[in-house]
């Protein structure tokens, strides 16, 4: 008989804005059975991340339980005292947060953040803790789980992070695990293989989870059951095969045509080339390991090259390096015909200006004592001298075009939610009016409708002012919806290069063809049945067939 893990009625959460409680949760109702997921999906501001929350009895600073009961194991979570809430979260419920490189103490290795909490509420001695999380560190696919957790948070990739806070969360083996967004920073062939240990994870131990995401393909893929939410109201609701096959609203029937939409207009005229990498070569300072091999790269005036590829395959790296963040070992940077100094220090204001960066995760990128015009509007004044009404006019424009409303000038990055901080990073590299513009997983925190305006911002400003992008991501439906050209690389080398309609079509390349079949469908079986296949492909009875 099933029993009821987690039963949350009627909740209303306000928020404090400008002085008023507004309702952003609103009514809204979930429950939670021994062995089941249920999938949140909505819009940025939907009220996903605020309901997970609320299932540890959680609300963000400047929120509140307006109404409504949250009970967890028959305990009502509404009003209890502090000391007991910390006492289950992580032992009866925990967390997954959409940015580990915010969640993570840089000073500390990642084993010993990783014991605390099994030690701390005496669940195991540090030995055993130690042990779980290397099995752990296995499950999920990390390198070298026997001694990664020797490293630093800075040492590892970001998918590799985001890993990682998933071990952290099952590391005192909890009930029900608040998974938000856990797979937006990996690349696809990563993802599929977190997909699947949490889903073995949640059926191994008969326990429950809350998957929290912007993607209908992938919460396809691990709910039994999808809740789509919409500025804190519940739109629709159902089993996850019942719900794609037939949505009831509009709403749903947009998320899902989306996905299957994208596609960039295909432009044949000639252009001339902005940047130029040549031969480059890279290295971190103190290592002896090139993350980047012989790089060759060009990207045209008003073109968008997509640079894909697995986590650690060195697209980041290669982003710093042209910005000059870290400077190569061997080769040279061209922009706009000229050779650009390695080093970002010895680069004139000029060169600064016309190449801007949006990084990957937000959280990090935005002074948290910043309000949204102070950051969008350094830019604007740094180099364009603008001041006074001019300033404040230039920042109403750039959050009109990032569809940000303009009272969104006096709110600090925590008063926003992952898809509004990004917009405003967006707005922020648009206000210097640069040439190039390197974009790294630049809508990997938007749910999917909000990506997609996004991208058609894009789009539209490529066409208004001729910008270029270098565009980082590992999701190849925004490679179908934005690049003209696609550079695919791997252990920092480059696999394959060309025009987007030659590198998609097949015959592909046996990398690129890893990369497109990781790709999630619209399909609830696709995970198991990829993964099954993928399991006897590398079995030794299929290596080593026997002659009948």
């Amino acid at each position: 008989m099933e029993s009821h893990l987690l039963t949350i009625k009627d909740l209303v959460i306000e928020a404090d804005v400008g002085g008023a409680w507004q309702p952003i949760v609103k009514g809204l109702s979930l429950s939670l059975e021994q062995g089941e997921v249920v999938g949140l999906i909505g819009e940025s501001g939907a009220g996903k991340s605020t309901l997970g929350l609320a299932a540890l009895g959680y609300t963000k600073p400047g929120c509140r339980i307006r109404s409504g009961s949250i009970v967890l194991g028959g305990q009502q979570l509404v009003n209890l005292p502090e000391p007991a809430l910390r006492k289950l979260r992580g032992v009866q419920v925990s967390y997954v947060a959409q940015s580990a490189a915010a969640a993570f103490n840089p000073a500390h290795s990642l084993m010993d953040q990783f014991v605390e909490a099994p030690v701390q509420h005496g669940r195991l001695k540090k030995h055993e803790a130690q042990e779980r999380g290397r099995q752990l560190f296995r499950q999920l696919q990390l390198p070298d789980p026997d001694h990664i957790g020797q490293r630093y948070p800075h040492q590892v990739s970001g998918g590799q992070l985001q890993r990682m806070m998933t071990a952290m969360a099952m590391g005192c083996q909890p009930e029900i695990v608040v998974f938000d967004e856990p797979t937006t920073a990996l690349d696809v062939t990563t993802q599929i293989e977190v997909l699947s240990a949490i889903k073995e994870a949640v059926r191994a131990r008969a326990s429950a989870a809350i998957y929290i995401t912007h993607d209908l393909a992938v919460v396809a893929q691990v709910s039994d059951r999808i809740m789509v939410l919409r500025d804190g109201s519940l739109i629709e609701e159902g089993n996850t095969r019942e719900l794609l096959a037939d949505p009831q609203e509009n709403y749903t029937r947009r998320l899902l045509s989306v996905r299957s939409s994208r596609n960039k207009r295909v432009v044949a005229e000639k252009t001339d080339v902005v940047l130029n990498v040549e031969g480059v070569t890279a290295r971190y300072p103190g290592t002896q390991v090139d993350v980047l091999c012989g790089i060759d790269v060009q990207v045209e005036r008003g073109r968008t090259v997509a640079v894909v590829g697995e986590s650690g395959s060195g697209k980041s790296t290669l982003a710093r390096v042209i910005t000059g963040l870290l400077p190569p070992t061997q080769g040279r940077v061209f922009f706009a015909g000229r050779q650009l100094p390695a080093s970002l220090s010895k680069r004139n204001k000029d060169d600064l200006q016309r190449i801007q960066m949006i990084y990957q995760m937000p959280d990090v990128a935005l002074n948290p004592r910043q309000r949204v015009s102070e950051v969008i509007g350094r830019p604007l004044q740094f180099y364009l001298g603008l001041k006074g009404q001019a300033l404040k006019a230039r920042i109403g424009k750039l959050l009109e075009q990032i569809e940000l409303p303009t009272e969104y000038m006096d709110r600090f990055p925590e008063q926003l939610s992952g898809g509004e901080k990004q917009r405003v990073c967006i707005a922020r590299a648009l206000a210097a009016e640069p040439d190039l513009i390197i974009c790294d997983e630049v809508t990997s925190a938007l749910d999917q409708l909000v990506a997609e305006d996004i991208l058609k911002l894009l789009e539209q400003l490529q066409s208004d002012l001729a910008v270029s992008y270098l565009f980082i991501t590992h999701d190849l439906a925004t490679v179908k919806a934005i690049a003209d050209n696609v550079v695919v690389m791997h252990q920092g080398v480059i696999v394959e290069k060309g025009p987007k309609a030659d590198i998609l079509s097949p015959p592909h390349a046996p990398y690129t063809e890893l990369l497109l079949s990781s790709v999630p469908e619209m399909d609830p079986d696709w995970l198991d049945t990829l993964m099954a296949r993928r399991r006897a492909e590398s079995s030794p009875k299929a290596a080593h067939p026997r002659d009948e």
